[in-house]
């Protein structure tokens, strides 16, 4: 019982020491965010606000939020969709080909953002497509879409694979059942998808910045104005960046983990 105990503090206070490790640069930048001087150093200045002040009446930056918050909604969108119907191709059917269908599904993720980047916009300039708005939807879209079909895959799993059969044999078509049976029980990881694909959307730099052109996002525009200069509303934005990208990682957290803790129970 001892050693039970033991153990859990040894692995909790690893625990913390991972979170400690991973926050303490987001903690930090949020501290100088309020900190009047211009160089992030200690001791630090007084109290202010000036550089949210600063942030905040930033035209460019509001445009770039702006399309921070377009391209991140829409990109989840589809990509859920996609998602969601990638698996449930692979829940319910065997077909040829499933095995590399799944490889090629997930693969995006796991490819180098910057080889990603650049092969989104030879094929984006192929099409007369790169540098604008779309652009950055489509990458991203390729880039999330193995997020959602993975969260929703897990849900799927947990589902009876009597209950279709079951709603077949009553008499309902296959649409109803997708819509009465299947989409009702994957909803919160259809909830989880969204909240976690914006936010991947919302952050991600480096394919938005080959495939953007005049069309920036916030990740870009901190990288444009850290380029040669050493600008304290950075920490400004990037704290009210975190702040929307940690909301939607904890909403899309909770349900997944809400529906497993339903689904031991019952």
């Amino acid at each position: 019982m001892r050693d039970d105990k033991l153990i859990r503090w040894i692995l909790g206070f690893y625990t913390a020491l991972v979170f400690l490790f991973v926050f303490a640069p987001i903690l930090a930048s949020l501290v100088f965010s309020f900190n009047s001087d211009r160089f992030p150093t200690i001791p630090l200045g007084s109290f202010t606000t000036d550089w949210y002040v600063k942030a905040f009446s930033n035209p460019e930056a509001w445009d770039a939020a702006l399309r921070s918050l377009v391209v991140s909604s829409i990109t989840a969108v589809i990509a859920t969709a996609i998602g969601f119907s990638a698996a449930y191709s692979d829940y319910r059917y065997d077909f040829f080909g499933k095995k590399a269908f799944l490889v090629l599904a997930l693969l995006p993720p796991t490819i180098p953002l910057i080889i990603m980047a650049l092969a989104m916009l030879g094929w984006l300039s192929m099409f007369g497509a790169s540098g604008m708005t779309i652009s950055i939807i489509i990458a991203h879209t390729v880039l999330c879409a193995p997020f959602a079909m993975a969260v929703i895959r897990l849900r799927l799993n947990q589902m009876d694979p009597n209950l279709e059969p079951a709603a077949w044999n009553l008499g309902a078509s296959e649409w109803v059942t997708m819509k009465s049976v299947v989409i009702p029980f994957t909803m919160p990881s259809i909830i989880a998808s969204l909240c976690l694909t914006a936010a991947v959307s919302f952050d991600e730099f480096a394919v938005a910045w080959f495939v953007s052109g005049l069309n920036k996002t916030v990740p870009v525009v901190i990288l444009e104005i850290l380029t040669g200069n050493i600008d304290p509303q950075v920490n400004a934005i990037g704290s009210a960046v975190f702040l929307v990208s940690i909301t939607l990682v904890v909403i899309a957290q909770m349900l997944i983990m809400g529906r497993a803790r339903k689904s031991d129970q019952s």
